[in-house]
């Protein structure tokens, strides 16, 4: 096992080159870089200053002024340029950027002014919180009704609950937090939950229960709006995977030396059956921290990791973007890593080591 870990550590390095060499290409290929966002804003208010000179200064003053403004406008892109190393060939840049990931530097925000490090811990408790839950409310609610749906597969319960989890599927989180918000949140209807934030406002002059209260009323709403669209993959993942298990001949052989239905179920066929949701977590997580969070992050004014990563594409904030990404690589070769030892740690039959030998 020790070998197989040093290999799979190992290569994660190629597969990160990979992933930000291909995300590298595509993002110098789009247009509108960060530099163009610099010199939009600037021509922006250059040209409110430039409109003030030609009402008071007449055609030839607004000539002049305008060609000024151009000349100056030229000289600030050259400098940018060369300030945040965009005259630089990107193949140069590229290998700068891998130099400073090797030891964790993510660089600066082009935008913000601070090191992307501390943006991305700044934000990261809030999708944190609300990864945590959502993944936690998933687990316990789909796993039991799976196995519940597949020991009374075919009754009447398994039929329209699987018409309730399909319902869920199909209505998109984003449609099922605007739901929530005109019911339940002050919209049209109840003003039971806050409308937005992580905390109230006097969040710290709070006692240590109110805190605890007042963090739950808040992410009560985010959390069943992110976990609505995963209930139905993970229910029905468990219920196929247990019936299929349920029939095989170890569970007949177990019946039939006496094992009572519960010693069958949760002594033999839970293991076997819990392999195969085991092997989809690293996806699940990743998704539910990460990529489903974004919507419900805008919805409900959350100012996690999954709307600074949108703020970061609009703005073209290279090292945001990059570091951000790099982060996310990482974490999903650990995750999908951690997955394979708790396939071991379940079921001592697999190794791997022996099948890549």
């Amino acid at each position: 096992m020790a070998s197989y870990l040093v290999r799979r550590l190992l290569l994660m390095i190629p597969t990160l080159f990979g992933i930000l060499l291909l995300n590298f290409v595509i993002v110098q290929a789009a247009p509108g870089g960060p530099i163009d966002q610099m010199m939009a804003r600037f021509e922006g208010l250059s040209s409110g200053a430039s409109t003030g000179l030609e009402g008071g200064g007449g055609d030839s003053v607004g000539g002049s002024g305008a060609q000024r403004l151009q000349g100056i406008n030229d000289e600030l892109r050259e400098a940018l340029n060369k300030e945040y190393g965009f005259d630089q060939p990107a193949w140069q840049r590229f290998a700068v950027m891998l130099k400073n990931y090797a030891s964790f530097d993510l660089g600066e925000s082009l935008f913000r002014g601070r090191p992307v490090i501390d943006l991305i811990i700044d934000r990261l408790p809030v999708s944190i919180s609300l990864g945590l839950w959502t993944t936690l409310l998933v687990y316990l609610i789909s796993i039991p009704l799976g196995i519940r749906k597949a020991l009374r597969h075919g009754s009447a319960f398994d039929v329209w609950s699987s018409g309730v989890v399909v319902v869920g599927y199909a209505i998109p989180g984003f449609l099922f937090a605007i739901l929530m918000i005109v019911v339940f949140a002050g919209g049209s209807y109840l003003n039971w939950f806050p409308l937005r934030g992580l905390t109230s406002t006097n969040f710290d002059q709070l006692s240590l229960l109110d805190k605890i209260q007042d963090y739950f009323w808040h992410i009560a709403l985010p959390v069943v709006a992110s976990a609505v669209g995963s209930f139905a993959t993970l229910t029905m993942l468990t219920k196929n995977s247990f019936l299929d298990e349920i029939h095989k001949q170890y569970a007949m052989t177990a019946r039939s030396k006496g094992a009572s239905e519960q010693r069958v179920l949760y002594g033999h066929v839970f293991r076997n059956a819990m392999l195969i949701i085991i092997a989809g977590m690293p996806a699940a997580l990743i998704g539910i921290f990460f990529t489903g969070s974004l919507l419900i992050e805008v919805i409900f004014s959350l100012d996690g990791l999954g709307l600074l990563g949108f703020e970061a594409v609009m703005q073209r904030d290279y090292p945001l973007i990059f570091g951000t990404l790099y982060l996310y690589t990482l974490m999903g070769l650990l995750l999908k890593l951690l997955s394979d030892l708790t396939y071991v740690w379940v079921d001592p039959r697999i190794d791997f080591e022996s099948r890549e030998a």
